[in-house]
């Protein structure tokens, strides 16, 4: 998923959300709901519609492992003027997904969040360009006009530039991508964003073999910044604690039936998502993609959720180098594994 706003224009916002918090209650919107009487209400907001990017939470409220830890889950669908750090922030939900670097900023800005768990474990961002543009590695962008959503995406490329010695206004030409593969498609850049369960996917289906396409992996290159994570208000989280570890038990159970089972994981996330706007099969192709960042090769995935120190150090120093944040993380206060260590009982 791109982050279709400003780092700024998001910002501005959660400083309006903390001025806001006192005088806002957690409220209903539009979302997928487990009751059950006398039940814990926790209220999820995703960064995103409804897709196969958040599937274990979708399996595990359809297979009731939210309602066995005597829960009332509630999946708020984001969307492209949702921050989920804001809705956190002012109470309109209790758990957010979102990037580690956009949490770390709006922490920065002094919203009460703290990560709580890592869902995905690696990178999904890559460059993907023609093999015909002659962009085998990193060093070949010299020259070529490089496509990105800009908006908060663009710091994994920014580390990538720097570890090549390449200077992104002088050589080569980094350029404002559409939220579309549009541009791409038609020759208008020469290397593009893509997330491999989303963007990458799509450049297939528009018929393009994956023999006639050169991939640049973030990952790979070590300047990969961690992605989906589950964040709480601090306030709430201190009142619930109990609350959130049996959220991320029944959470994690959900992620490992879908990593497990991507078909019928599918067929869940179809309920809720827009089919006007998406198919089983594209679906099906993003959870393949998805159960890869979420479980990599080698993952044990018995430790579904953990926070790696090593990767979320990288992540904030990179979010540092490039202005995400203006001081180090502290990663004593970013984030907690009281609530992994209390689900994992």
């Amino acid at each position: 998923m791109k982050r279709p706003a400003s780092w700024n224009s998001r910002l501005a916002a959660a400083g309006l959300a903390v001025l806001m918090a006192g005088a806002l209650t957690a409220c209903g919107g539009s979302g997928k709901e487990a009751s059950g009487e006398g039940a814990a209400a926790v209220k999820l907001q995703l960064k995103w519609v409804p897709q196969a990017q958040f599937a274990g939470y979708y399996v595990a409220l359809e297979k009731g492992y939210y309602k066995d830890e005597g829960l009332s889950v509630t999946i708020v669908p984001g969307g492209p003027d949702i921050v989920p750090e804001q809705q956190v922030a002012n109470g309109s939900a209790d758990i957010g997904v979102d990037w580690v670097a956009s949490l770390l900023a709006h922490q920065e800005q002094g919203l009460p969040l703290v990560e709580i768990a890592q869902v995905y474990q690696k990178s999904g961002l890559v460059l993907v360009s023609r093999k015909s543009a002659g962009i085998a590695g990193p060093s070949d962008l010299k020259g070529k006009k490089v496509g990105n959503w800009m908006g908060g995406n663009e710091f994994e490329l920014l580390a990538l530039f720097d570890k090549y010695k390449l200077n992104p206004s002088k050589d080569l030409q980094f350029a404002k991508q559409g939220f579309t593969m549009d541009q791409f498609l038609g020759g208008g850049l020469d290397a593009a964003s893509a997330m491999t369960y989303n963007e990458y996917q799509i450049v297939l289906e528009q018929g393009i073999p994956e023999a006639e396409l050169s991939v640049i992996d973030m990952n790979k290159e070590g300047v990969g910044m961690l992605e989906d994570n589950l964040f709480a208000n601090k306030d709430w989280l201190a009142k619930n604690k109990e609350t959130a570890a049996k959220f991320l038990r029944a959470s994690l159970k959900g992620w490992k039936d879908a990593v497990e089972d991507q078909e019928g994981a599918v067929d869940i996330v179809m309920k809720s998502a827009d089919a006007a706007s998406t198919s089983r099969d594209h679906q099906l192709k993003m959870m393949k993609e998805v159960a890869k960042l979420v479980a990599p090769d080698g993952f044990d995935i018995g430790k579904l959720g953990m926070i790696d120190e090593e990767a979320f150090r990288q992540t904030a120093e990179i979010a540092l180098k490039f202005g995400v944040i203006q001081k180090a993380a502290d990663a004593g206060t970013a984030y907690t594994t009281e609530i992994y260590g209390m689900a994992a009982k």
